[in-house]
């Protein structure tokens, strides 16, 4: 075994440009390929975000690595697992842990090296796992040696390859006085003085973390070769970071003031000339163009938080379906309160107003605290995380979890400033916390540091409930969030009317209760799902008529109320406070 996967390795480094993806949908060796008709891969896929440093640490120097992801690929494919984003993983400053790119065709030694890389590409296809590179194209690091020759003249070739812009004046004590009110996200003003120029430099984040200049085609050209070079190395596609975040306001207009005081104690300004921009279209359209030439289906996913779904429509191209294949919908995700009437109308509006493009619903991620924390109630933490995993894997859309979730880590903030890691919460401590505390060391086992790593001390410390929230404890319990998990996502794999179905909404008016049915095609059984917003019971009569269905009755296929496990009828159906149902139609 050991000497296939060495050659299969080799074929792979050597000719990559003729590597193609095999097909993703198995979670098991016995189900090595889609069923005919199952179409585009990731239509159907399961997306698993992984932090490096926090995943799992195979030298035992505290930091995961590429090893590590490596040697628990057996797990990723028995949850159900059909690609991995990796957060980046370039060399790096590390000022905001990898999304500052010192040089974005290499491995930060911290995780490892290409070699490694390659090796956990290759591994991960024998898995029928795909690789997602986290791809940073707004701003590179500071050190990167683009801006390194950017900064070294007004007459530098590079120098127009960042936002450069003289002072807006000079203060009566001579300091430079920056172009226009614009902030950075993380604090401050989004303009930086460089007294070797006499100019300031555009950041929408960190101070080391230049914007580039996508109005310079050159920036354009740079970026997606190195696209194409780990489209090479076989990667199965992208995720873009803060990509709606490319262009600015060319006339540099002051943002209004939103009357607001934001965490930084900064007076808060809209974005309204520096995200989102129109331009960023015609690129997208240009990059998809790249990614499409590659076989295999590649795919391109953007981070898109955007007020509404007219936008998040944009960015699939609407009708014309020719920009990312798959935008974030941070609008159901992030709700952030249990409330089944604003699920519905967000759930109805990405099935019915983006022209026909597939939905990615998204919970979890890196950069907020965990769904457990963000919709618990303290009291039913558990059922409400099983209903955020039914509606994860039962609506139609591509599903996207973070490490994590399956089990039910917490997000577990510092409690001092001086064990933050995270610049944002140490610049705006208290009122900012930082995003240390979702992004704790994965929780394997009831060992040392969970069984994340060997070290004595690790790059943040493993969150206190370890020793019962952990993957060794949920896997022989049927009853755990774990098996949970794999139960839906094993449902969504095989069942046709949750890979296929249509998706229609029951008892819409009702205000506590989330009903909807999924259209079993070519004559498959129509399934039924059922879940409580509230912390009462909630008692519901489902009506099929209209719908194309027919049947009253149903069987239950899974449920954490057991008294509902004997469920016959769609008429007067008590779900217990915060229950999850789901039922097949007869």
């Amino acid at each position: 075994m050991k000497l296939i996967r060495t050659l299969a390795l080799l074929a792979l480094i050597f000719t990559p440009s003729l590597w193609t993806p095999t097909p993703l949908f198995a979670s098991t060796p016995a189900a090595a390929a889609p069923a005919a008709g199952q179409g585009v891969w990731w239509k159907h896929a399961l997306i698993y975000e992984i932090y490096p440093r926090s995943f799992q640490d195979s030298n035992g120097d505290g930091v995961g690595d590429l090893k590590g992801i490596t040697e628990r690929l057996g797990y990723l494919q028995s949850l159900g697992v059909n690609a991995i984003w990796l957060a980046p993983i370039y060399p790096s400053p590390q000022v905001d842990f990898g999304y500052d790119i010192s040089d974005y065709e290499n491995i930060d030694p911290q995780y490892g090296t290409l070699a490694d890389f390659d090796r956990l590409v290759a591994e991960a296809k024998a898995h029928h796992i795909g690789i997602i590179m986290d791809m940073v194209m707004n701003h590179t690091s500071d050190k990167h040696p683009w801006f390194v020759e950017s900064e070294s003249s007004r007459t530098n070739p590079k120098r127009d390859w960042y936002i450069w812009r003289d002072p807006k004046g000079y203060t009566a004590d001579g300091k430079p006085i920056p172009p226009n009110n614009w902030i950075s996200a993380f604090g401050g003003s989004a303009w930086q003085w460089d007294p070797k120029t006499k100019q300031f430099y555009y950041h929408m984040f960190y101070k080391q973390q230049p914007d580039l200049n996508w109005r310079n085609p050159d920036v354009e050209k740079a970026m997606f070769d190195v696209c194409r070079f780990w489209l090479d190395r076989g990667v199965v596609g992208f995720r873009l970071d803060a990509v709606p975040t490319l262009f600015e306001d060319p006339l540099l207009r002051n943002e209004p003031y939103t009357g607001q005081i934001d965490a930084y104690g900064d007076r808060a300004v809209s974005d309204i000339y520096t995200n989102n921009l129109p331009e960023v279209h015609d690129v997208m359209r240009r990059l998809r163009k790249v990614v499409d030439s590659y076989p295999g289906n590649r795919v391109l996913i953007g981070e898109t938080y955007l007020p509404n779904i007219e936008e998040l429509d944009k960015w699939y191209g609407g009708a014309r379906h020719d920009e990312l294949n798959l935008p974030m919908d941070m609008q159901i995700g992030f709700i952030n309160k249990m409330d089944a009437s604003l699920f519905r109308e967000r759930i109805e509006d990405v099935e019915t107003k983006i022209n026909g493009n597939q939905p990615l619903i998204v919970f979890d991620n890196h950069d907020n605290p965990r769904s457990w924390d963000r919709y618990g109630d303290g009291v039913h933490n558990a059922a409400i995380a099983r209903v955020i995993a039914s509606i994860l894997f039962t609506t139609r859309s591509t599903a996207m979890m973070y490490y994590g979730q399956e089990i039910g880590m917490v997000t577990t903030p510092p409690k001092r400033k001086e064990d933050v890691r995270d610049p944002i919460g140490i610049r705006g401590w208290p009122k900012e916390k930082g995003r240390d505390g979702e992004r704790t060391p994965m929780q394997w086992d009831t060992s040392k540091n969970a069984g994340f790593s060997t070290a004595d001390v690790t790059w943040l410390p493993v969150a206190p409930n370890y020793k019962t929230v952990n993957v060794q404890v949920e896997e022989p319990d049927p009853n755990s969030l774990l098996n949970w998990y794999k139960k839906l996502i094993e449902m969504r794999r095989v069942d046709p009317a949750l890979r296929e179905g249509e998706e229609t909404m029951l008892d819409p008016s009702n205000p506590n209760v989330l009903s909807y049915l999924r259209e079993g095609p070519a004559g498959s059984p129509s399934i039924v799902v059922s879940l409580n917003f509230t912390a009462q019971p909630q008692t519901v009569s489902l009506d099929l008529a209209g719908t194309g269905v027919s049947g009253d009755k149903v069987k239950t296929l899974l449920t954490d109320d057991p008294s509902l496990e004997s469920t016959t009828s769609l008429t007067h159906i008590t779900l217990a406070p915060f229950a999850s149902w789901v039922g097949s139609v007869q």
